[in-house]
């Protein structure tokens, strides 16, 4: 984490990132790496300034993947770098396809470990869901990543090579920008953004520049639970726009349902949305909010939020709540949720009801978890019957 950065939260640089990788390829793989590391890493090796420049735009405004594409570099330097480095995307485990034409990719890394990425193509935008942690820490009770216990954050490779990945199965690297398929990304995968800061800003910050990938800080939105120390240097640093899952409209509840609200209560997360900045009229935040039958629904419950978000440029995302299996909610019906539609639209806070995307594939809001756990039961499980077996 920056030296500047808030300690309160220290303990989330502490989590691990990534362990050893099992692979034997022990070159160094220049994903992840910002331009002043590759400068750096040509540097080490002798190598000129412009060159790291033009690596940076084979890889990420180009999408290529091999040395030997790179053709603007001389054969005899594409041959060393191939004997010292590599331009690695993650491994697709699994490609689902829902009916609503959602996207959902199973990745894994050379760890052994997997998160879930989901792209969501609209008539005016395609957006992508990205990971920033294997698991979660929040327990949030209506999520399903929240019942994977967290294993370790993402380096920044591996969530820029979420998107790379992405372009990839797209094939869209050439495209032009009217035409692109991937013209969002949303930090709303599995983990909580704010608890992997450090790799989650180089990895956007990658995105972002002119010269690569080339997004706009106005198409990226960076959801968080509340992780309230974080919240500004969030905006100071990226800009982005932020998203905030509040689902509670009091702290008993909230308590319960995002535990991380026992840390961070409402009023001091709304405080810090306050004074987010570059918030304004033009660029809202936006509070998500998880339709729940019975729980969280009442007309009574609207008109608080509407009382709570006062002099907060805000919008309001209402999400019919998506089941997962053992899931321990149910979702609002269809007119409990028009009825706090229209109570939170009377004072003046747009607030869409969104429509649930790939929810065959388990690919919508709040359902997102990986296999890595349970395939690592399993396996245990098949050892110790073929032990007993041989017994």
């Amino acid at each position: 984490m920056d030296a500047h950065a808030p300690t309160a939260d220290a303990t989330a640089t502490l989590l691990p990132t990534a362990t050893p990788a099992t692979t034997a390829d022990t070159r160094i793989n220049l994903v992840g790496l910002s331009r002043e590391e590759l400068v750096a890493e040509m540097a080490s090796i002798g190598a000129p300034k412009f060159r790291a420049n033009q690596l940076w735009q084979w890889i990420y405004n180009k999408g290529a993947t091999e040395f030997d594409a790179m053709t603007s570099l001389s054969k005899s330097f594409r041959a060393g770098l191939a004997e010292r480095y590599v331009v690695r995307r993650p491994e697709t485990t699994r490609d689902l396809a829902s009916i609503d034409g959602t996207r959902k990719w199973l990745l894994k890394f050379p760890d052994g470990q997997e998160v879930e990425t989901v792209h969501i193509p609209e008539e005016d935008r395609g957006t992508l869901c990205v990971s920033s942690q294997v698991g979660c820490t929040l327990t949030c009770k209506f999520c399903h990543t929240g019942t994977q216990k967290l294993v370790r954050n993402l380096t920044a490779a591996e969530i820029v090579g979420q998107v790379m990945h992405a372009r990839d199965r797209l094939e869209e690297w050439n495209a032009a920008e009217t035409d692109r398929k991937l013209t969002n990304i949303v930090m709303m995968g599995m983990g909580e953004p704010l608890y992997n800061y450090e790799n989650v800003s180089k990895a956007l910050k990658i995105v972002m520049d002119h010269e690569g990938i080339s997004l706009s800080k106005r198409r990226i939105t960076l959801s968080t639970a509340g992780v309230v120390p974080m919240i500004r240097l969030c905006g100071e640093e990226l800009a982005v726009n932020l998203a905030v899952s509040l689902h509670a409209v009091n702290d008993e509840l909230r308590d319960v349902i995002v535990p991380i609200n026992k840390k961070y209560p409402i009023a001091e997360l709304l405080d810090a949305c306050r004074t987010y900045p570059g918030s304004s009229n033009a660029r809202r935040i936006t509070f998500e909010y998880v339709m729940l039958k019975g729980i969280n629904d009442s007309p009574a419950e609207a008109r608080e939020l509407v009382r709570l978000l006062s002099g907060i440029p805000a919008k309001v995302n209402l999400i019919p709540f998506n089941p997962w299996p053992g899931a321990p909610f149910e979702c609002s019906t269809d007119a409990a949720i028009k009825v706090f539609a229209d109570i939170v639209n009377a004072a003046g806070y747009s607030s869409p009801v969104r429509t649930p995307r790939g929810r065959d594939i388990l690919a919508a809001c709040g359902q997102l978890k990986s296999d890595s756990i349970k395939i690592r039961k399993s396996e245990l499980l098949r050892r110790e019957a073929e032990a007993a077996a041989a017994n």
